[in-house]
């Protein structure tokens, strides 16, 4: 073989040897790309109440025998792509129906602000329908002294706003917040009937 051919040989071989080499790093590369999006994101969102404690009693006059006032929230950890929050509260201790459906207390949705008043939500909130067809809050209202219901708040945190119309359902808002949701967190309050 003449030098001349020995040399091509040689940069020919390199040559491949830095394609293998750039191959390999980009395979590393994708598969490292692949396993983060086969790992679920794990968020920390957390709601705090001045209200109650999560997992405490609801006061009165959070109720439907109180004053039916909406309680405060602040929801931190929120993802930085959050471009709105929705609650759905419900009474998960009732089934109105034999699919295990139960009793929808407050849906709200496009709602700007984690901070959440008491009383009140931030401006350009929207309220859907509760379970007696009307927005807006509907505290509490266990009709048993003695067994405590147990009731959820979730609240969601969205890459975009749902742009649904006031009133809208707890299905409705359920099924515009696919593919959306960026984080989850719940609150849970007790309450049994203070009535005398």
């Amino acid at each position: 073989m003449t030098s001349a051919l020995k040399v091509s040989a040689r940069a020919s071989a390199k040559t491949t040897a830095k394609k293998v080499a750039s191959m390999a790093l980009a395979l590393v590369a994708l598969a490292g790309v692949l396993e983060a999006q086969a790992q679920p994101r794990i968020v920390n969102m957390q709601v705090r109440s001045e209200a109650f404690e999560d997992g405490g009693i609801i006061p009165l006059r959070f109720t439907s025998h109180g004053d039916n006032v909406q309680p405060d929230f602040t929801i931190i950890g929120a993802p930085a792509e959050t471009v709105a929050y929705a609650i759905i509260m419900h009474d998960i201790e009732v089934s109105i129906d034999k699919n295990g459906t139960d009793v929808t207390h407050w849906v709200a949705f496009d709602i700007p602000s984690g901070n959440i008043a008491e009383g009140k939500l931030p401006e350009g909130s929207v309220d859907g329908n509760n379970i007696r067809n009307q927005p807006g809050y509907m505290g509490s209202g266990a009709p048993l002294k003695d067994r405590f219901h147990h009731y959820v708040w979730e609240f969601y945190a969205l890459s975009a706003k749902l742009g649904l119309p006031a009133g809208a359902s707890r299905a409705d808002v359920m099924k515009a917040m696919e593919g959306k949701i960026v984080g989850k967190a719940a609150y849970v309050g007790r309450y049994a009937n203070a009535q005398p």
